[in-house]
């Protein structure tokens, strides 16, 4: 059998389950399901308010909309005429960062809008979110560039951008609703890795970024937000009071650099 890239070089003949931490041992005769859990690999990160130190085989890193449309020429912020280059700000950092994380046997979870295309699971009041006027330029509406339709998964324009495309052994998870959590596998997911604190990145910001940490806090994960590794384009006000609610209220900020030089050298 495959090694998956989250368990163990020596994995037990046997083992079920994903977690690289937590899994069941079976043979015909007995199933052993109290695994003694791996000593944790700790990384010391220097943080706002607070200093972490973080257990690398109980974190993750959550990437957040970092996709086509809304972070690149003809998707669907440009069409609308914002600045989608304002959402490209994290790709430099994450290219540098998440080879590091990987090596560290850190999973990378990248969570994106991709609706279906029939939309039925999107009530009235999301599809007006976007198409307020009901003019038609909202989700699942052809882009302008004809290369695809809005946020509709497997799509152009719910692919992540291609400076970032996903390695084997990452985890993709489609969204459907401002928080990366509601109606998705996200929670199960992380539970069966064994996760305990998530690192954060992505677009935008103050949105999909800030809801998808607070309901990660709410579940009692440990969130660290990277503020390199998110942008928004919103007004800069929008960025401070996010940064402000994440160091006051659910959580820890630092950015990829500081991640970096905690990283055990390889």
């Amino acid at each position: 059998m495959k090694r998956h890239p989250y368990l163990p070089d020596a994995r037990p003949r046997g083992a079920l389950g994903l977690g690289h931490q937590y899994h069941w041992i079976a043979t015909p005769e007995e199933v052993d399901m109290a695994m003694a859990p791996p000593a944790p690999v700790r990384a010391r990160i220097d943080a706002a308010p607070q200093n972490v130190v973080l257990d690398l085989r109980r974190t993750a890193i959550v990437v957040i909309d970092l996709q086509n449309d809304f972070c690149t020429q003809d998707g669907w912020v440009d069409s609308l005429g914002a600045d989608y280059t304002a959402d490209r700000a994290p790709i430099e950092p994450l290219r540098r960062l998440l080879p590091a994380l990987r090596g560290a046997g850190v999973p990378v979870i990248w969570v994106n809008w991709g609706n279906r295309p029939d939309l039925a699971n999107m009530p009235p009041n999301q599809i007006h979110l976007y198409d307020n006027g009901g003019q038609g330029v909202g989700l699942g509406y052809p882009l302008p560039s004809g290369k695809g339709n809005v946020l509709e998964k497997d799509s152009w324009a719910a692919a992540i951008v291609d400076e970032l495309a996903p390695v084997p052994g990452d985890i993709l998870v489609d969204k459907y609703r401002i928080s990366g959590f509601w109606d998705t596998p996200l929670d199960s997911i992380l539970k069966n890795l064994g996760i305990k604190s998530i690192l954060f990145a992505g677009c935008n910001t103050d949105q999909c970024v800030l809801h998808t940490l607070t309901d990660a806090n709410f579940l009692g994960y440990g969130c660290v937000m990277l503020e390199d590794c998110c942008a928004t384009s919103s007004p800069a006000f929008c960025t401070e009071a996010t940064v402000w609610n994440v160091k006051k209220c659910f959580g820890f900020v630092t950015g990829s650099q500081q991640v970096l030089d905690a990283l055990p050298a390889r």
